[in-house]
């Protein structure tokens, strides 16, 4: 049974989508779990068709996680609907703060019944920035999934737009060409489809729940070692820089110019290297005036030859493309996206963060001895 997934913190335009989707496929249904009423320990599921509710259950929190209890409670659900034949399409919509990966994971793993056929992520244009720009903890907007959620309202979005290979586009009045824009460059290779409005088309959204998914590659997709980064683009007021070097970082000059690098865009992603970590491939992760940075694991030059064979070949294409004869994929990489971006200012910055000649010329055994700035944010 194909089963689509429709996320997105934009409340509206998520349902928006999947009662056009309910509307577009014959003999499609739907499923939400409501994460609302985790606070009287349980989430409420509820089935429903372009007719109406089908049937409404709860299930009991997982070690305190509403999102735990989803993931126990979904796949039975989706089984049960295959194993009466008759559902055409199954239309999971998350709640609002859920990430679609983990919930695509989940359905990919039964195979042998079930079928990710597409993962939709629902935007109101003229939300985007606000959304992207937010960034309020989850839990303080009561959209936390868990006791422990830590995630904020940026970050969580910017997650949910990218994974993403199709957007469903409501249509606002709100909207004007900067967040359009904005939008294009945050996720270029994603597939628009209007959901109402001027240009909806019920067969276009129809074709795009059914139009197959690569779990895989939608991971590498999202590894920093490996994934797609937007490119250099200016337009409508937005712009996209790409900054790409070799050198190291010099961990102290860095850690300092943080603050002012991730309030430098609504958003900037990649991954970088330190001269004292020469192994350790970092992933940069910015969005609503927060950072997160985290390992990612080795550079493949610090393996040796006989674990390539491992790597994915997503893994061993990106690295190619990256070598350098002295470092090996060790680069710096990372995209800043944002209406009124500094791009001058921004390359600047991470210029003078970089080893000077002198630095560089010390070589690897005089980097190692360099402060050890990031060791807080690494937890170390």
């Amino acid at each position: 049974m194909p089963v689509v997934i429709v996320c997105g913190l934009h409340t509206d335009a998520r349902r928006a989508t999947v009662r056009r989707l309910l509307t577009a496929v014959p003999g499609s249904v739907a499923l939400h779990h409501d994460l609302s009423t985790a606070t009287r320990g349980t989430v409420v599921r509820t089935v429903r068709d372009a007719t109406g509710t089908l049937s409404t259950g709860e299930a009991p929190l997982v070690n305190d996680c509403a999102c735990c209890a989803l993931r126990e409670d979904l796949v039975p659900e989706l089984e049960r609907l295959a194993d009466g034949g008759l559902t055409r399409l199954a239309v999971v919509e998350l709640w609002d703060s859920v990430e679609p990966r983990a919930m695509a994971e989940v359905v990919a793993a039964h195979g042998e019944r079930l079928v990710v056929s597409s993962v939709l992520t629902a935007v109101d244009p003229a939300l985007l920035l606000p959304y992207l720009g937010n960034g309020d903890d989850l839990a303080d907007a009561g959209l936390a999934a868990a006791a422990s959620d830590q995630r904020t309202v940026a970050d969580t979005w910017a997650r949910q737009l990218e994974y993403a290979p199709v957007l469903a586009l409501a249509d606002s009045p709100l909207a004007d060409d900067e967040d359009r824009a904005l939008l294009a460059q945050l996720h270029p290779t994603a597939r628009r489809v209007r959901i109402d409005g001027e240009g909806a088309s019920l067969g276009e959204l129809a074709a795009a729940a059914l139009a197959g998914f690569d779990i895989e590659a939608a991971a590498a997709r999202q590894h920093p070692a490996c994934a797609l980064l937007p490119q250099d683009a200016d337009e409508c007021g937005v712009g996209t820089y790409v900054w790409h070097r070799a050198r190291p970082f010099h961990p102290e000059r860095l850690y300092q110019a943080l603050e002012e690098l991730t309030c430098a865009a609504a958003r900037s992603r990649g991954r970088f290297w330190l001269a004292d970590r020469p192994d350790t491939l970092l992933a940069w992760d910015a969005a609503g005036g927060a950072l997160c940075v985290e390992s990612a694991g080795p550079w493949l030059a610090a393996l040796p030859d006989a674990a390539w064979e491992t790597v994915p070949p997503s893994r061993r294409a990106a690295a190619s493309l990256d070598w350098h004869p002295a470092h090996g994929d060790r680069c710096q990489h990372l995209v800043f996206t944002s209406p009124g971006l500094d791009r001058e200012g921004i390359e600047r910055l991470l210029e003078s963060c970089l080893l000077t000649d002198t630095e560089y010329a010390a070589g690897h055994a005089a980097w190692k001895r360099l402060p050890p700035a990031f060791d807080s944010l690494l937890e170390v």
